[in-house]
């Protein structure tokens, strides 16, 4: 087994920081009035469907989750039980591309059916920021990168140590969670309200 030399990590801590500066660049220039708007499609909806694909998916089943235990009445889109979306729900698809096909599909079912479609994207000309009747913009690289950032790794060029979507995948997850905070006091919800709808069979 191969021993790892503990200088070799300094990959590892340099990814971390540029994450956490990210994160920081991120904060400082979200749109506020679109935040205002996804709040208010959430708040507004009778259901609220989560979308994505991948590790953006993934992202979308935490907030659907925290959605869950703040006492919205939320799903994961592509789950066995997961209902038909009418026309008072809201979709909240996270790509981000914003062209991912089998989720910019959805979304377009999302407008057929009358329901409003929230994207969470890096692209706000994307198919789905077209689409959307709110649009989340969530800066970072995402997996139409690739190519460059393998081309500087090869180089020895490490500015980017996040490969593939991660900026935006954290970034996004990240977001979302703030957003759950912000609905706790726009809710005006406990801890011990959250914790009562937390899974009690784990």
């Amino acid at each position: 087994m191969r021993k790892i030399d503990p200088t070799e990590c300094e990959h590892l801590v340099s990814s971390i920081e540029l994450m956490a500066s990210h994160l920081e660049n991120v904060a400082k220039i979200l749109n506020k009035e679109d935040i205002n708007s996804m709040i208010s499609d959430i708040m507004n909806a009778n259901s609220i469907f989560v979308m994505g694909a991948g590790r953006s998916g993934l992202v979308g089943k935490t907030f659907a989750m925290r959605l869950m235990h703040l006492g919205f009445t939320s799903y994961v889109v592509g789950e066995s039980t997961t209902p038909a979306v009418e026309e008072n729900d809201v979709v909240i698809a996270i790509s981000g591309s914003g062209e991912t096909r089998s989720v910019a599909d959805l979304g377009k079912i999302t407008r057929d059916i009358g329901a409003t479609l929230v994207t969470v994207t890096s692209n706000r000309n994307s198919t789905l920021g077209e689409l959307a009747t709110t649009v989340m913009e969530i800066p970072g690289r995402t997996k139409d990168d690739v190519g460059g950032y393998l081309e500087r790794h090869m180089r020895g060029e490490y500015s980017q140590l996040t490969p593939l979507g991660t900026s935006f995948e954290i970034a996004s997850m990240v977001f979302l969670d703030a957003l759950v905070a912000e609905l706790i006091v726009i809710t005006g919800a406990s801890e011990a309200d959250l914790k009562s709808r937390h899974a009690k069979l784990e």
